[in-house]
């Protein structure tokens, strides 16, 4: 089992940048393939960025290429989403998962632990 809990969310406004984290415990974080999604209401979630564990390969979602950027350290059990030029369109409850298996990429079902999700909200 991997419990994840994230933290960092909260009110900015566009054009600004937030930082969230998301840290791991359980068992060994290095062997986790990590991803960022996110929940925006009456929408269904979607797939932000991944990182794998090995290389620490990225593959983000075309709405945020270029603006967010996901980071790991395993030392730390943390991974983290560097958000920057924020949109209201980014406003949602962003969420951590994890999974070991090597093909877990973009979406929802291939992800086995999830954390409780932190609130972003982007204002104009």
């Amino acid at each position: 089992q991997v419990q994840l809990a994230e933290s960092g969310g909260g009110l900015v406004q566009a054009g600004g940048s937030l930082r969230l984290s998301c840290v791991a415990s359980g068992r060994t974080f290095s062997g986790y393939n990590m991803a960022w999604f996110r929940q925006a209401p009456g929408k269904d979630r979607e797939f932000v960025g991944r990182i794998a564990w090995t290389y620490d390969a990225t593959l983000y979602a075309d709405s945020v290429k270029g603006r967010f950027t996901v980071s790991r350290d395993n030392a730390k059990n943390t991974v983290w989403l560097q958000m920057d030029s924020l949109k209201p369109e980014d406003t949602a409850v962003y969420y951590c998962a994890a999974d070991a298996r090597p093909l877990a990429m973009k979406r929802v079902d291939e992800y086995a632990y999830w954390g409780q999700g932190t609130q972003v909200t982007v204002s104009l």
